[in-house]
């Protein structure tokens, strides 16, 4: 089997066509046109190698090949096939397009598998059209409310019950899943960080994905003259998320890897030159693939934000608005890729993501594992996104021996 590195990039140039914009980059959102016509383009690549190719009430795309011993079992692979707004030409795709790749040279090697084998494109993830994530793998276990889009809406006002039935799609009739005849997933991504780049790696065989908690804070205290208010009288937000930022980050660090956290937005009122501040809301995101690490990291800094807002007399209000457990890969699949890897000679080690993924949705319900390749300089959601086709090549050829131990 020998996928070349010419094939992966006139596939990748193939399904980025569609929404591409003259800066390079890629907007695909949910129910748009360019979403459609990818997914329909997609489906005749799919059928073009055997494959079976349907789509399910919401726009999930799954391309079916028949096991030739055990057609009660699945093997599936794939990703979703939306992105952000001028986003980059892998993430998402490449678990789609690499998954093609991988199954039409398996089948041209080996012939049928053993066991049924889909790719999956799934309708949606990225929530860049609407208020709301992994539709596309939720719909698929059963997971998703409907209420919860309902009355929802994109910036231009259009409501996705609407832009869902434009293109023939409706609500499913029950909340059954429908991948219980599947046994294991396999998902191949860009890591979206610069790990794998900066250790010279060309794959990453992923153990977690982290648990993330996030937060909205506010802080009030009073806007006040910047220059006849003393120092001790002030009731200054800034000093305060200053302290915040200073302690937390220096207390982050001192536990090391992989503890992340970020203060990522913040606004001040009245922010002007002249006056000492008196109100703040900001950010904070932390992960770990601990989930009792991480909430008990997160309590212990709840509290020295409560204690530096006492002492400077000023209010706090803390809403943690988001708490996402640890999601582990199965044990036996990260061993059988990591096998793969080894007889393969492919540059691999293991290591968890930092990001969520449609695998996070897929793992608590069926056996998960997931193929990384390097972003070079760690870039993402981004024109600039990139990794090497050597690299690309290593990857997809990670998914495709692992899927051959699966499914062969």
């Amino acid at each position: 089997m020998n996928i070349s590195t010419n094939e992966i990039s006139d596939i990748m140039n193939w399904i980025s066509s569609y929404g591409l914009l003259e800066t390079g980059g890629i907007t695909r959102l949910l129910y748009s046109q360019e979403w459609m016509d990818v997914q329909n383009g997609l489906k005749e690549k799919f059928e073009s190698i055997g494959m079976r190719a349907n789509f399910d009430d919401i726009g999930n795309l799954i391309g079916h090949l028949k096991g030739s011993e055990n057609s009660e079992e699945t093997i599936a692979t794939g990703s979703h096939i939306d992105t952000v707004v001028n986003g980059g030409k892998l993430d998402g795709q490449l678990g789609i397009f690499g998954g093609f790749l991988a199954v039409k040279h398996l089948l041209e090697t080996y012939g049928q598998p053993k066991k049924n084998i889909e790719i999956i494109s799934m309708a949606e993830e990225e929530g860049s059209r609407f208020p709301y994530v992994f539709w596309g793998s939720k719909n698929l276990l059963g997971l998703a409310n409907k209420d919860d889009v309902l009355n929802i809406t994109d910036e231009n006002g259009t409501k996705f019950v609407d832009a869902m039935h434009k293109h023939g799609f409706k609500f499913k009739s029950d909340n059954k899943s429908s991948l219980s005849h599947v046994k294991a997933f396999v998902e191949l991504h860009i890591e979206q960080g610069n790990s794998l780049e900066m250790e010279g790696k060309s794959v990453g065989v992923i153990t977690d994905i982290v648990g993330q908690r996030r937060y909205n804070i506010t802080l009030k205290g009073e806007a006040n003259h910047a220059g006849t208010t003393l120092m001790e009288y002030r009731k200054d937000v800034i000093q305060v998320f200053a302290q915040i930022v200073n302690e937390s980050i220096n207390k982050a660090k001192e536990k090391g890897n992989p503890l992340v956290l970020t203060f990522g937005k913040i606004n001040i009122k009245p922010n002007t030159v002249n006056v000492v501040p008196g109100f703040a809301e900001f950010t904070m995101d932390c992960r770990h693939t601990d989930g009792s690490f991480l909430k008990e990291f997160t309590t212990e800094i709840e509290e020295d934000m409560k204690r530096i807002a006492k002492d400077a007399n000023v209010e706090i209000e803390i809403d943690r608005w988001m708490d996402e457990e640890p999601v582990p890969m199965d044990k036996n699949v990260i061993s059988m890729i990591e096998e793969a890897c080894k007889e393969k000679g492919l540059n691999y080690k293991l290591m968890h993501s930092g990001a969520g993924h449609d695998s996070q949705i897929i793992a608590p319900h069926i056996k998960t594992g997931m193929i990384f390749v390097p972003s070079v300089k760690g870039i993402s959601h981004n024109p600039k996104e990139f990794t090497e086709l050597e690299d690309l090549k290593q990857g997809i050829e990670a998914l495709a021996a692992a899927i051959y131990k699966l499914a062969y």
